[in-house]
């Protein structure tokens, strides 16, 4: 049996390196993005300014991904901000996906500029496996005019955290034999899925570093973590055996996400954006005649932390009030009262099949409100989205759920 071969491919950069190679070959502008202090930025009068990407003379000037417009232009006051064209990403991502699948047999897409390619079994084309994947970082910026960090393990984990290492324009080895030397030595910050208040849970266990948690017991971790110890107890002593599968990302998640024009600091007013997001995730599942069995939510507070939850349904669903029940008992186990400027519901696990089992004090209710739903669903798409309006958003600023695509 062949010895597994994974590649995570990740755009350095992506929005300013395919902003830059446009304005040079498309509008045949003479500056290079990449070459002066710029950012790709949104709208700051929305407070949707946050720096989405950097050139590596922006980062020089202490600049940072997810940081403020305004702030990153005090750094560097001659700044140039672009506006996002995400048309034009979402073009520049598919040529990078399409060249990728004229390389590996499974190709599958993580995000907009990530992808794991599986290239287990394919030395008898390629030769070594780690030299192909300097022919093919080279390939991609002949061709595309970007550069990628592409990292080569056996499982998907190490290949992510390999991708990670130094960039530009570099391949990096993870494998199992190198954890002790590449791995360990690193901060647990710096570990895939550690967030800043799991670091500091740990740092008071006296944890410091990704080798100390991997010889740490998993139920030392387990009894002040819960899950989520074990979790990356595993992922720091590298092991990971999800498969990479060709399914196309948008097949296996529906979300929305919204910055909010002011923080909140009501748990009600909270509850009216949650219920909003699950209505244009819920409309878009339905759209697609799909289930999903995992809802997540995401908060993003004032001081730019973000954290995540998530859990499963008793049985794969689509209706607009269990994605809500479900994200609205997450909210009140992960905020912590902090200012919210961003919230995010997410979804997982899609499948076709709509298998429920009935008990005794259902009644129907499922039944009845998935038929609900899908009568408010062809109401809004043939008279428009305000045709229909719950009451908790009458006489408040919570905008009505959008037509999902296509409809």
């Amino acid at each position: 049996m062949a010895t597994p071969v994974i590649y995570h491919i990740d755009v350095n950069s992506a929005y300013l390196s395919w902003e830059a190679y446009h304005r040079l070959h498309d509008l045949g502008e003479q500056t290079d993005l990449r070459t002066v202090p710029a950012i790709i930025g949104g709208d700051i009068d929305t407070r949707h300014g946050i720096v989405l990407a950097k050139s590596i003379p922006a980062k020089q000037y202490g600049i940072v991904t997810g940081e403020p417009v305004v702030k990153a232009m005090q750094k560097c006051p001659g700044l140039l901000v672009v506006k996002p064209d995400f048309p034009l990403y979402v073009s520049r991502s598919r040529a990078f996906l399409a060249l990728l699948r004229q390389y590996a047999p499974v190709v599958e897409q993580f995000s907009i500029d990530e992808a794991f390619c599986d290239m287990t079994g394919t030395e008898g084309l390629y030769g070594s496996l780690v030299d192909f994947a300097h022919q093919l970082k080279d390939l991609i910026r002949e061709e595309l005019g970007f550069t990628v960090n592409i990292g080569v393990s056996s499982n998907r984990l190490l290949a992510k955290i390999a991708s990670d290492f130094k960039k530009p324009d570099r391949v990096h080895t993870l494998f199992p034999e190198e954890i002790r030397t590449k791995l360990w030595p690193l901060r647990v910050d710096d570990l895939l899925y550690v967030g800043r208040s799991t670091a500091e849970r740990l740092h008071a266990l006296g944890i410091h570093t990704v080798g100390e948690l991997a010889c740490t017991e998993a139920s030392v971790l387990t009894a002040h973590l819960k899950k989520q110890g074990s979790f990356i107890h595993d992922l720091a002593n590298g092991i990971d055996a999800s498969p990479v599968t060709a399914e196309h990302a948008a097949q296996k998640c529906y979300s929305n996400s919204t910055t909010l024009p002011s923080d909140l600091t009501n748990g009600a007013a909270a509850e009216r954006v949650l219920l909003a997001l699950c209505e244009k995730t819920g409309a878009r599942i339905r759209a697609d005649r799909a289930y999903i069995s995992m809802v997540s939510i995401t908060i993003k507070d004032s001081d730019f932390r973000s954290r995540s939850k998530q859990l499963q349904l008793p049985a794969p669903d689509n209706t607009t009030e269990q994605l809500y029940a479900a994200a609205r008992k997450l909210f009140y186990e992960l905020w912590d009262g902090a200012p919210i400027r961003l919230l995010g519901v997410g979804t997982g696990h899609v499948t076709e099949d709509n298998f429920f089992q009935y008990d005794l004090f259902d009644s129907g209710r499922r039944e009845k409100l998935s038929k609900l739903n899908a009568a408010v669903d062809q109401i809004r798409t043939r008279y428009g989205d305000t045709a229909l309006k719950r009451a908790c958003f009458l006489n408040t600023e919570q905008e009505p759920p959008r037509k999902p695509p296509g409809a």
